[in-house]
């Protein structure tokens, strides 16, 4: 699946109507945002994780998420199950990345 860009009035729906998200909270001028930014499109397109869908938000643009999820930095991560905030991270690496995700395909009821 392909990473949407999406905004603050944009996520509340898109956390409730699909059941997995992890959003990327990134800045322009964040060199890890724009290292990740590779293995994440690479893992939007992994069979592992078609059941997530990627959200990808500028932070300085959306107060409302930034502030909900407690942003400290960038690249943010944080990962909804059935529209609820499971989890949230500053992370700096692919295997960090990947770890979040496996929890959010291992999330039930």
């Amino acid at each position: 699946m392909a990473i949407q860009t999406s905004s603050d009035k944009e996520l509340r729906n898109i956390i409730f109507q699909r059941e997995r998200v992890i959003v990327k909270f990134i800045d322009e001028d964040c060199l890890i945002c724009k290292a990740l930014a590779p293995s994440f499109k690479t893992f939007s397109e992994d069979p592992t994780y078609k059941e997530v869908t990627f959200l990808q938000m500028e932070a300085s643009e959306n107060p409302v998420s930034s502030k909900e999820v407690k942003l400290t930095g960038t690249p943010f991560f944080a990962i909804y199950f059935r529209g609820t905030l499971r989890d949230c991270a500053l992370l700096s690496s692919e295997a960090e990345v990947k770890k979040f995700l496996d929890r959010l395909v291992a999330c039930k009821e």
